[in-house]
């Protein structure tokens, strides 16, 4: 994936302009295997790492912004869709209390 493609999937992140320097101490042998993919993919070591680290920043964030839901969690969640509870009281009353706070400030 190119740095471009990772900064439109990125907001805020752009190819030009603001940047931030990121050191990190590595061992030898790492830094040895970053060297040689960033060689095989023809580009700096610069852009393999940002291009490697956002890559695994966004598949971490896509994880655990997913919600996982097994399959009996599933099927409650699509009944209480297709055929929801009778309101409560209390959610009768809330939705009374917005409707005339709403209605006071137009």
């Amino acid at each position: 994936m190119s740095r471009t493609a990772i900064c439109r999937m990125l907001p805020g992140m752009s190819d030009t302009g603001n940047s931030s320097r990121l050191e990190a101490r590595v061992p030898t042998r790492v830094l040895d295997m970053i060297k040689r993919a960033a060689e095989l993919r023809g580009i700096s070591v610069t852009s393999f790492v940002i291009e490697a680290t956002a890559e695994k920043a966004v598949q971490v964030i896509e994880q655990m912004d997913a919600i996982r839901l097994t399959r009996e969690e599933q099927a409650r969640f699509a009944e209480a869709l297709l055929n929801p509870p009778e309101p409560t009281e209390a959610l009768r009353d809330a939705a009374r209390r917005h409707r005339d706070l709403v209605a006071s400030k137009s």
